[in-house]
């Protein structure tokens, strides 16, 4: 007999691998409601039935702040189902889209959305998105269609995101022209806040340390394990279009992303991209930081404009470097302003920063 939601999360508080957490608990029976009601069987046509349209289910938009559990209930719900299902960052998803839509106009499509929204529909019965957010134009423009055609081909979807649905690409341009995506998200999905007091994200760091000098020939293998006990499964890259350029975390999962400092700060990479990472991501794992100087004045210039980024958006950094951060940049220009990156480096270790924007 196939245990309910409630039930698989009983079972795992029961072993000790989750504590019992109301916010949790509360949100389960709608992640129930929607695996019972996916798991009927598809209408199909009929002399009394003239369209095999799919009754409307409705699904959820799970919002709150980072470290309360949304993707774990999430993908506790994935795991659970036994109908297509698709698990993905709303970015990547995005990325496909886009990609899609790009081949269909080569081939003289008209409307590009109409065969890459059929294509989704066809793979899958449920989309479940990690962390919708909506920070480019050309993501902006195109949501209200693509969402309309899945809802009415009958893909059910479930997401979570930091933000409430009226926050979505605030201040955006053109942002008149999104809010009818808003209001389609109200209508098809039931907002749910998780309003959980804990950070689960924050107590897992609490107390551990998130600066590694390579030195220690334990610091790769104690990132590695900071790394698997903060995702908790497979990651992929993760790919973010800014302004028309792919930049690319290599490895990302529940808001994590993992990259070495050549990934970030070794290719021509600038402000806005920086900015997109540290919208894309909650926590930074950074590896193998060099010593900085002239012979490296561009990487270095680089990295201080990514943890500046980082820093401005609260982003929590877990890093391996050469020295510690008041040795990294000794000789050549830039060791003044380079001060203030250090200084920086110094306060994100702090066990309690940046939990006051959670």
């Amino acid at each position: 007999m196939t245990l309910s939601l409630p039930e698989i999360y009983d079972a795992k508080v029961a072993s000790g691998a989750l504590h019992s957490d109301d916010a949790q608990l509360a949100v389960l029976p709608e992640f129930e409601r929607i695996r019972l009601a996916v798991q009927q069987p598809l209408p199909k046509k009929g002399w009394f039935r003239k369209s095999a349209k799919p009754d409307f289910i409705q699904g959820l938009y799970l919002w709150g702040g980072v470290g309360r559990g949304k993707s774990m209930v999430m993908d506790m719900f994935v795991d659970s189902l036994n109908v297509p299902v698709r698990r993905v960052h709303f970015h990547a998803f995005m990325q496909e889209i886009h990609v899609g839509m790009h081949e269909a106009r080569q081939r003289g499509v008209e409307d590009a959305i109409e065969p890459v929204a059929k294509a989704v529909a066809d793979s899958v019965r449920v989309l479940a998105f990690d962390e919708m957010q909506i920070s480019d134009i050309t993501d902006a423009m195109i949501v209200g269609r693509l969402f309309e055609k899945l809802f009415d081909a009958g893909v059910v979807v479930v997401t979570t995101s930091n933000r409430v649905p009226d926050d979505l690409y605030k201040n955006g341009l053109n942002r008149q022209l999104f809010l009818p995506f808003i209001g389609l998200i109200k209508e098809r999905l039931n907002v749910w806040e998780m309003a959980s007091p804990r950070d689960y994200r924050q107590n897992r760091l609490k107390g551990s340390k998130v600066y590694f000098v390579q030195a220690n020939t334990e610091a790769r293998a104690d990132i590695r394990s900071v790394w698997d006990d903060l995702t908790g499964g497979v990651a992929e890259p993760l790919v973010l279009t800014v302004k028309g350029r792919e930049v690319t975390i290599p490895a990302f999962r529940n808001g994590i992303g993992r990259a070495r400092f050549f990934d970030l700060c070794g290719t021509m990479l600038g402000p806005g991209d920086y900015l997109a990472i540290a919208d894309a991501v909650k926590v930074l794992i950074l590896e193998d930081i060099p010593t900085l100087s002239r012979t490296n004045f561009n990487e270095a210039k680089r990295f201080v404009t990514l943890i500046d980024a980082l820093y401005e958006a609260k982003v929590r950094l877990i890093c391996s470097a050469a020295a510690e951060p008041e040795m990294l940049y000794l000789e050549g220009e830039g060791t003044f302003e380079f001060e203030r990156t250090a200084s920086r480096l110094r306060e994100m270790q702090d066990e309690n920063w940046g939990r006051d924007t959670e």
